[in-house]
């Protein structure tokens, strides 16, 4: 296998994020490719790798597979070896159903409090339904780390696809300063401590590109 994972903007695209975050912490070797966002170009050097014109992409060989999720399935399924999901059953069912929320909802949270690695850390106010996203999700971190975290400090004990998935919110709830339980807070920090999430803040600061319409938030 030859990977090669096309990505946009590290300061920006939380979607890039999570399948990269993944693939660093479990050492899966691939080529990177970067589209920059909000470029004349964009589109059209996107389509280049994928049908869908956005990133993520994972390329092997002839296979082409785009959106955060399904790029993470296909590598679960392609190391079976690593641990990409807890071994457990019951604890693999609730990863992958929060997996999926985190991939289809909390729309309010995402779309107030966007992804930004670049911004300095300063608090703003939530609107209702960004506040009831937060809400949710204290209430599913709580409920992974009592069922199936208590051995380690993830989700599920040992970092896993669940924790690379809510990367972004990681992000989010820090660089909006949002209110957070302790034990929440706990998470987010080991999350942020990670190697390769500090490889990707740090990869994020030496990008050339800016998006007002995210730094002005």
């Amino acid at each position: 296998m030859s990977y090669t994972l096309l990505i946009a903007n590290k300061a920006y695209s939380s979607w890039s994020f999570r399948p990269w975050i993944l693939m660093r912490h479990f050492a899966i070797p691939f080529a990177e490719i970067s589209v920059p966002l909000g470029q004349a170009s964009t589109h059209a050097d996107m389509l280049v790798h994928t049908p869908s014109a956005k990133a993520p992409c994972l390329k092997d060989g002839e296979i082409t597979v785009w959106e955060s999720l399904a790029i993470i399935e296909y590598l679960a399924e392609n190391h079976s070896d690593l641990p990409i999901w807890p071994q457990a059953k019951a604890a693999r069912a609730m990863a992958r159903a929060l997996a999926a929320e985190m991939h289809a909802g909390f729309m309010g949270l995402r779309s107030h409090l966007p992804m930004n690695m670049l911004r300095k850390i300063s608090k703003r106010a939530l609107t209702p339904d960004a506040e009831a996203d937060v809400a949710r999700l204290e209430i599913a971190f709580a409920a992974a780390r009592g069922a199936f975290g208590r051995a380690g400090p993830f989700l599920f004990s040992d970092f896993s696809a669940a924790d690379a998935m809510f990367a972004p919110i990681v992000n989010r709830l820090h660089i909006y300063d949002v209110a957070v339980s302790r034990e929440t807070r706990a998470y987010m920090d080991t999350m942020m401590d990670l190697p390769a999430f500090r490889q990707w803040a740090e990869e994020a600061q030496a990008e050339p590109w800016r998006l007002e319409k995210y730094d002005a938030i």
